[in-house]
């Protein structure tokens, strides 16, 4: 398709795409750099980019700067899949009902599933801290999980919705005459077929979850063993001084889970997010 537009506008296509991922990328480029720098050099008067001193020695003093580090990264993995996992179980059934049945308020109640997420969960945080209070969940897993799902669910039950109402209805017509009741039909027939959407929004929720546990962990939790990593992070900040260097080096190495799961499930979310797109 490409090759059908005019050179000029193929190179401006191409520009565009290069502006947009400079814009992306270049602060993961900038923390990477820090993290190489001595301390000293990072507030070196003018700002030099390059320098002989360059080397990896801050990834190896953060495991002794901040001893739990190991820890913060993979409470920050945990918390992360237990809200995929428990808000998928919650998503699927939600979303199947959205793009099948006909219920009263169906369309209402979607619009108020959208209205929720323009809700940050800095405006409910007193109302949050009061209910897992009361539910004696505050300084747990669950007090960071419960309010993550709360949020994510809406997110969830509006993506896989759209991609469920592609899947042709007479498949499951087929399923019905044979005898089959309707979860037997979501289990056996909608579920195989939905494959790359349940990947793309699994991996959308996993990633949402993973970049806002540090509002939940700040307010819900005071056990240090159970931070994850966007607060542990600030056990680099001492009385005198920050030790800005390891904390880029950690914070790149806690994006790596991330990154290995969207590397490894690459495939399948072009599939699935190019689904449909296609008309046959």
């Amino acid at each position: 398709m490409m090759d059908r537009y005019p050179l000029w506008l193929t190179a401006f296509i191409y520009l565009c795409i290069l502006v947009f991922l400079t814009f992306v990328l270049l602060p993961f480029f900038e923390m990477f750099m820090a993290s190489l720098r001595p301390l000293e050099h990072l507030f070196r008067s003018p700002y030099q980019f390059w320098s002989d001193d360059f080397s990896f020695r801050a990834y190896v003093q953060m495991w002794d700067t901040v001893p739990l580090l190991g820890r913060y990264i993979l409470n920050s993995v945990y918390i992360a899949g237990m809200v995929t996992g428990i808000t998928m179980i919650f998503v699927i059934p939600a979303a199947y009902a959205y793009a099948r049945l006909e219920f009263p308020f169906k369309n209402l109640s979607l619009g108020i599933f959208l209205g929720v997420n323009m809700f940050t969960g800095a405006v409910l945080l007193i109302p949050l801290y009061r209910v897992l209070q009361t539910l004696g969940l505050l300084n747990t897993y669950w007090a960071m999980i419960v309010p993550g799902i709360a949020f994510l669910i809406p997110t969830g039950i509006w993506l896989l919705r759209s991609y469920l109402e592609k899947i042709p209805r007479e498949l499951e017509e087929a399923a019905f005459v044979d005898g089959a009741s309707r979860l037997y039909t979501l289990r056996r027939v909608v579920l195989p077929l939905a494959v790359p959407g349940l990947i793309v929004v699994g991996t959308a929720i996993f990633i949402g979850a993973y970049a806002q546990q540090f509002l939940f962990a700040i307010t819900f939790n005071q056990q240090r063993e159970l931070q994850p990593l966007p607060a542990g992070l600030f056990e680099f900040v001492g009385y005198q001084s920050v030790t800005w260097n390891e904390m880029m080096a950690a914070a790149l190495t806690g994006v790596l889970p991330v990154m290995l799961i969207f590397l490894f499930l690459q495939k399948y979310l072009v599939a699935g997010l190019t689904a449909g797109a296609v008309k046959e």
